[in-house]
């Protein structure tokens, strides 16, 4: 199976007005977790953060925040950055732009409404991940005249994939991984076996390596 864990260079130039990554002079890189907030796997997930000292952005769906307001509000509470998701997890090129545009928006007020804290920490909801990376470049142009900065990534875990072993899970991001990376991973149930192998020993690494690892803001 082949897949594109290392964005490559000319993405990055052909497509200038995403965030791929975040060129920094203090070794800092950018965990980022999609999907959730899903009970137990993300509470798991900032008990590892935490372990090491690492904040990290939760870009969270809606629909989630909804069923599990409690663990949305922990994210918060531990100081990470919170980013919207969609609120039911669209896939952009498959989706009307009104609604599409519609239903990010809704995620916003939502986690405005359900995120107590959210702006006096300086956290923005204003952070936007379009759900498996596919956004049409008419919404792109309306989010972010909206105000949205539309995150994606340099590296792709890949743990969500099944199919792969947890070990290359990890080492598609060791082996990758440089200052400034914007990383990616899943707080989501079909990711669980892989992240919960190599999310601990990226963290391990990061901290022997000397890297930072600090939320998106």
């Amino acid at each position: 199976m082949s897949f594109w864990v290392k964005t490559n260079y000319f993405v990055k130039k052909i497509f200038p007005n995403y965030v791929w990554d975040i060129p920094n002079n203090e070794n800092k890189v950018f965990l980022t977790f999609d999907d959730g907030p899903i009970p137990e796997i993300t509470e798991w997930t900032l008990e590892q953060l935490k372990k090491y000292d690492a904040k990290a952005t939760f870009f969270c769906i809606g629909n989630n925040i909804e069923k599990h307001p409690d663990i949305f509000q922990k994210i918060i509470d531990d100081n990470h950055a919170v980013g919207n998701h969609t609120f039911n997890h669209l896939k952009g090129w498959e989706t009307d732009t009104n609604e599409y545009v519609e239903n990010t928006r809704r995620c916003s007020l939502f986690m405005r409404e359900k995120g107590k804290g959210i702006s006096d920490k300086g956290d923005t909801i204003e952070l936007f991940r379009p759900p498996y990376g596919k956004i049409k470049p008419s919404q792109s142009r309306i989010l972010r005249k909206l105000g949205y900065k539309i995150i994606m990534w340099d590296i792709l875990s890949y743990d969500f994939d099944q199919t792969i072993t947890p070990e290359k899970c990890l080492d598609n991001v060791l082996k990758n991984l440089v200052n400034g990376s914007i990383i990616v991973f899943h707080d989501n149930v079909k990711a669980e076996q892989n992240l919960k192998y190599a999310l601990p020993k990226t963290l391990a690494f990061l901290k022997e390596k000397g890297f930072v690892c600090a939320k998106i803001d």
